[in-house]
C-alpha cells in the first residue's frame, strides 16, 4: 500500500466552498490481503471506482480540494457506517456495538465487504476480528476525520460548504443487461442532504452537456452522502455516480477513447456548479 492510505489534494488556493472526495479509486492492494482472497487479481477489482480520481482532477486547479483514497473498496469500504460488519466473516465474537444487521451488511458490501461488486466471495476463511478492527483504527476513522476537518475549514472560511462525493457505476446492471443505465446519476438521499436547488443545477448542467441524468435511482447517495449532508446548518452532501462505459474497458480496467473528453466535461461542469450554486440561489441562504 501507498506510505499513506489517502490524500488531499490541495489548490493553490481554495476559491470556493467545495470539496470533493473519491473514497472508492484506491488500486493499492495490500499484500496480504491478495493472499487471503480466494480471487484472482481481476476479478477483485470489481467494487473499485476506477480512474474516478482522476476523471475529477481538473476540480484541483479550479480551486477546490479532492481528497481520493489510496486503498480499494474491497479492503474498506469508508462509504459506511464504521462497524457495518458481517460475524460470518469473523473468527472469534464481534464488539457489542457492530451493527450486524443493516441491509448493507445483509448483501455483502459492509464496512468490511464480504463480496465484489458482482456478489463473488472475497475471503478464503474468515478473518480474525483484531485484523478487521485495526482496518477501522488504522484506515477509516482517520480517513473521515480528515475529511470532517476539511470539511470544518471550508465552513469556517466560506460560511457554508458542499460535498461532492464522487462514484462510478458499471454500465449494465445485472441481470439488466438490454436496460442500459444513465450517463451520470446525481444523488441528494432524496432531497435531505444538500439543498434542492444545489442538485437541481447538477442535473440542468449535466444536460446542457448532453448527458442522460438521473436522480436518487438506484444511487441516492451512501453512508458519507447521509452522515454529511446537513444542509439547514449550511454543509450541503451531493454524490455523482458516472457510468463507466463512458470512459472505460469494464473487463481490462484501461481508459477508453472517451477518457479525456469526458474528464474535460466535468471539469467544466464542476467549474459552472461551482459557480452557480451560490450565485443562484442553490445554496446561498446557507451562505448568507
Amino acid at each position: 500500500m501507498s506510505s499513506s492510505p489517502f490524500e488531499i489534494v490541495e489548490p493553490a488556493a481554495q476559491c470556493s466552498p467545495f470539496v470533493f472526495n473519491s473514497p472508492h479509486s484506491g488500486t493499492a492492494y495490500p499484500r496480504s490481503f491478495l493472499n487471503s482472497s480466494r480471487l484472482d487479481s481481476s476479478s477483485i477489482r470489481r467494487s473499485e471506482d476506477t480512474f474516478v480520481d482522476e476523471l475529477f482532477a481538473g476540480v484541483v486547479e479550479l480551486g477546490a480540494p479532492l481528497m481520493r483514497a489510496h486503498f480499494p473498496r474491497a479492503f474498506l469500504d469508508v462509504n459506511r457506517e464504521p462497524y457495518e460488519l458481517d460475524p460470518a466473516m469473523f473468527s472469534g465474537r464481534l464488539p457489542a456495538y457492530v451493527n450486524a444487521r443493516s441491509i448493507r451488511v445483509a448483501g455483502g458490501l459492509g464496512t468490511i465487504a464480504r463480496v465484489v461488486a458482482d456478489s463473488e466471495e472475497i475471503y478464503r476463511d474468515r478473518l480474525p476480528v483484531a485484523e478487521g478492527l485495526d482496518r477501522i483504527e488504522r484506515i477509516y476513522k482517520p480517513y473521515h476525520a480528515a475529511l470532517r476537518d476539511r470539511l470544518a475549514e471550508t465552513m469556517a472560511n466560506f460560511g457554508v460548504a458542499v460535498l461532492v462525493d464522487c462514484h462510478s457505476m458499471p454500465s449494465t446492471a445485472r441481470g439488466l443487461e438490454n436496460r442500459p443505465r444513465p450517463d451520470l446519476i446525481i444523488g441528494d438521499r432524496f432531497g435531505t442532504s444538500c439543498a434542492p436547488g444545489l442538485a437541481d443545477t447538477a442535473i440542468a448542467l449535466l444536460s446542457d452537456l448532453g448527458y442522460h441524468v438521473g436522480r436518487n435511482r438506484p444511487y441516492a447517495g451512501g453512508y458519507i452522502t447521509e452522515h454529511y449532508g446537513r444542509p439547514q446548518s449550511g454543509l450541503h452532501a451531493l454524490q455523482i455516480e458516472v457510468n463507466r462505459g463512458l470512459y472505460m474497458d469494464e473487463q481490462r480496467f484501461r481508459k477508453t477513447a472517451g477518457f479525456d473528453a469526458l474528464a474535460q466535461d466535468l471539469a467544466l461542469f464542476a467549474e459552472r456548479l461551482m459557480a452557480l450554486a451560490l450565485y443562484s440561489g442553490a445554496v446561498a441562504d446557507a451562505a448568507e
